[in-house]
Parts: C-alpha cells; structure tokens; sequence
C-alpha cells in the first residue's frame, strides 16, 4: 500500500468520523476528499452515495438508541425528497459544473461546522408541514443531482427553525441522508454507475469511522478542534473546485492507480 493510499484512508476515516458525530452520512466531505485526490464525478456520485448509506445508517441507529428521533419532523422532508432526490439522480450534468456546484454545496458544511456546531436550542417553535414538505423536495433534488444526502443542508435549517436541538437535528438528518442516498442511487442506476474497484476497502473504512464518531457524538464527545480542521479543508476543497477549471481526464487517474481504480 502506498503512502498516498494511506493518507487517503486516513482521510476517508475523519471525515466519516466527524460527520458521523453530528448525525451525517458525509458525502460532502467524501466528495471534497475525492476531487482532492482526481476521482471523475463519474465514479464520486456514487460513491458518496454509497458510502452515505452505511456511514448515515449507523449515526441513525445511535442516535435513535438515545431517543432523539422524530417521526412527525422527518415524514414530511422525507415524503417530498425521495422522489426529487431519484430524479435528480436521473439528471447528467458536465464534470466542470458539478464540480462548480459542489464547491458551492460544500460551503454549506463548512458554515454548519464553525457556526452551528454549538447552536443551543431551548424554546421550540411548532413544525409546519407545507414548508417542510418544499424544503425538503428542494434538498432531495439538489441530492440525487450532486450525490449527497442532503442531511448538510437540512442541519441548519432545522436548528434555524428551532424545530430541533442538536440531537433531534442529527437523528433527523442521519434518516433523511440514508432514505436520498437510496433514491439517488436508484436514479443513478437507471443511466449506469461507475464504482471504484476498492469500493468495499472505502466501505469498510468509513464504516468504522462512522461507528465511532455516532458512538461518540450520541455520548456528546467534544471535538471542536478536529471539526475545526475538517472545516478548513472543506473550505479549501470548495475554493479549488470552484476556482480552478477542469479538463477532460480519462476515468480515475492522476492519484496511484489502487486508490483511483475506476470500474466500468
């Protein structure tokens, strides 16, 4: 195994751990980490999505454990997203817009990381169903198309509302990334999908990492400073992909070939 390799498992771990923590599948930050390293959106999309199903099943579990999951929140974001999120799932789009709309996207976790991470909510303001129901048809779509889960932008909102505190936040999120994971990935499936050769050495990687930062994050595990770095690299990330043009590179190259191995 190469030292690139390496670095590049490392890196898949901590981004699974931390988004895991906060009740995230992660694909924003996989997504990030793959264009760092020259992955083709051909492979990232699902990929993300992928990886998103395990990672966010896990957080769900944890925090569902803890008794911060509510249906009457989830229902309506979840009814309208998972038929948006297949069809975005259906849509195609050029590798040098998605890559511009990815590092746009990945602004929105950057923000949530470093100023929302210790939003404090006490009074709760009532839910309502119509506004739910647009909001989450818009992530859901936005989801498919790129290849998140969507759990990224609904944080935010969520605590923006004051639907939620930040427990109810994560569990919420972790269920509605894996439900638009599946749907974009069924969208996908419908034009074909290109997978890495060592998908199940990511999945098992990310898995671990998830395990323990929901482990962790349910128990309320304090890591301001790793989320703090994550923020910045995210950052970084989306200045680079929305900066710096593209050109047309055969299917998983630049990186060592045992890390951008792309099936066909």
């Amino acid at each position: 195994m190469t030292a690139i390799e390496i670095l590049f498992y490392c890196l898949l771990f901590l981004v699974a751990f931390l988004y895991a923590s906060v009740g995230h599948g992660g694909a924003s930050g996989y997504l990030a980490l793959m264009a760092i390293f020259s992955i083709t959106p051909e492979v990232m999309k699902p990929t993300a999505l992928m990886l998103n199903l395990f990672v966010s099943l896990t957080s769900f579990i944890q925090f569902y454990r803890g008794k911060h999951f509510k249906w009457q929140i989830f229902l309506p974001f979840a009814i309208a997203s998972i038929p948006m999120a297949y069809l975005g799932g259906l849509i195609h789009i050029n590798g040098d817009l998605y890559k511009k709309i990815l590092g746009v996207l990945l602004l929105i976790p950057v923000i949530r990381f470093w100023f929302f991470s210790k939003v404090d909510v006490t009074e709760f303001r009532k839910s309502n169903w119509v506004l739910s129901l647009l909001i989450g048809a818009a992530i859901g779509f936005m989801s498919g198309l790129i290849g998140i889960g969507g759990g990224i932008i609904l944080s935010p909102i969520l605590l923006m509302l004051k639907w939620t505190d930040q427990k109810q936040t994560a569990a919420i999120s972790a269920l509605f990334i894996f439900v638009n994971s599946i749907a974009g990935l069924l969208g996908q499936l419908q034009k074909g999908i290109h997978f890495s050769s060592d998908m199940y050495i990511y999945v098992g990687v990310a898995f671990i990492g998830g395990l323990a930062g929901a482990y962790f994050g349910a128990l309320k595990f304090k890591q301001s400073v790793l989320k703090n770095i994550l923020a910045s690299a995210l950052l970084v990330a989306s200045i680079k992909l929305i900066f710096t043009s593209t050109e047309t590179k055969p299917k998983g190259t630049k990186i060592d070939s045992s890390v951008n191995n792309a099936a066909h």
